[in-house]
Order: C-alpha cells, then structure tokens, then sequence
C-alpha cells in the first residue's frame, strides 16, 4: 500500500461531466485506439469541480503565456481500462528489453512491475483504494501553443523514465523545465497537486492530492471527497 492510499474518502457525489471542446484533447485517443474497455463514458470526463478548476488554469495561463492552451491527454479511467494499461505497459516494457513477459522469472517480473508502478496506479477494485483516475479527480494534461503545436516538455507522457520526473530538467539549459513550469504554475494556481514522478498528472480532491496537501501543510488534515466512479 502507498502512503496516499492510506488517506479516507468522505465521497461528495459530485456528478461527472464531459470536458468541453474549450479544451483541445489528443486524438484519436491512444488508450481507446488500443482497445482499453472506457464503455459509455470517453477519456475526457471528470467531475464536475474538475472542470471549474481547469478553467482557473486555463485563465492563469494566458496570464504566463498568452494563446498558449492546456492539452487533455486522459482524464476519467475505469478501473478495467486502469487494468488494460498496466498489462499493456508492463509487456511494452518486457519487450523494449528484448524478453518476453510468458517466460519471464517472477522475480524479474516484479521488478518489471515495480518500474511500472512508479508511473502507473495499481488497478484495485477496493475502494478504500481506488486508482487516482477511476474517481474523476486526475487529469494528465500537457501544453499546446496558438498554432496546436505541442509544447516540448523534455519526455512523452507515460514515458517509464527519469525523464518524466517534474524536476529531471531543472539543472539543465534546455527550455523543458521552464515549459513544466508554466504548466504546474497554472494547474497549481487552480488548487491542483502534481503527482511527484509524472510532470503530466495533476488532480484535486482524490487521495494523492489529501496526502500531498498534508505533505505541505502539516496539520491541515485533508481527506478525499472523490472516491472510484
């Protein structure tokens, strides 16, 4: 169990809502054009404070980098399409290193598994425990300029490295760190979290962002109001 999971769940019961066209979106989406099972709802859904506090962010940022725009790459996740991820990512993983995941010994599996969990939630059903996108409360988002042109920020979403750390670039004369800046500044300006191993992932309201704010603001006693969808 991580520390975060540890945080309780008083569940507000706040309705989930579709992200509006406002916001460019990453299409076709590369979970769904995998097959991951979403159902009846898209990739583009969260709860309705989600969405107020998106458009805080979107707001601030023209105040840091007028015309620029916030990017949705993933939001709402069933916990079957947590599942499908993981599976996938993790045989992604076993193959770029030239092994195959049906023969693998289980302790080189679990160290496989361990990397993937650095970056992705464990697909539990318990929901004491839900994975961070399965409540509507995360949202992975990048930046975009005036022409739709992605912003580079040093690391693909997802990518399973170093890279993707928030502040793996902040030594560095390359403009990467100054891009996740400018992104942290206007989701944090929104009451946003950024999840420490992933400059994309942000959330408000779930457990990772309880956790975090009790990490920030000792005696502050947060707890999570969205729990699983």
């Amino acid at each position: 169990m991580k520390p975060y999971q540890k945080i309780a769940i008083a569940e507000c019961h706040e309705s989930l809502v579709e992200i509006p066209e406002l916001f460019a979106r990453v299409t076709p989406h590369p979970y769904a054009k995998l097959g991951a099972p979403y159902g009846d709802r898209s990739p583009f859904f969260v709860r309705q404070g989600i969405l107020d506090r998106l458009l805080i962010a979107d707001a601030h940022l023209q105040t840091l980098q007028p015309r620029w725009k916030i990017q949705i790459f993933d939001a709402y996740r069933p916990v079957a399409v947590q599942q499908f991820m993981v599976d996938y990512t993790l045989k992604e993983l076993v193959n770029a290193n030239g092994l195959d995941l049906e023969t693998l010994p289980s302790t080189q599996r679990e160290e496989f598994q361990q990397r993937v969990y650095q970056f992705w939630a464990m697909p539990n059903l318990d929901p004491a425990t839900p994975p961070p996108h399965s409540t509507g409360a995360a949202i992975d988002v990048t930046l975009i300029d005036e022409n739709g042109t992605a912003i580079d920020m040093g690391s693909e979403i997802d990518e399973i490295s170093p890279k993707s750390f928030p502040n793996h670039y902040a030594d560095s004369d390359l403009p990467f760190h100054r891009h996740r800046e400018i992104l942290a500044d206007s989701m944090i300006s929104a009451g946003f979290k950024r999840h420490w191993n992933e400059w994309w992932h942000f959330s408000y309201g779930d457990q990772i962002w309880a956790w975090l704010t009790n990490q920030d603001e000792p005696g502050a006693n947060a707890i999570a109001k969205y729990g699983r969808v």
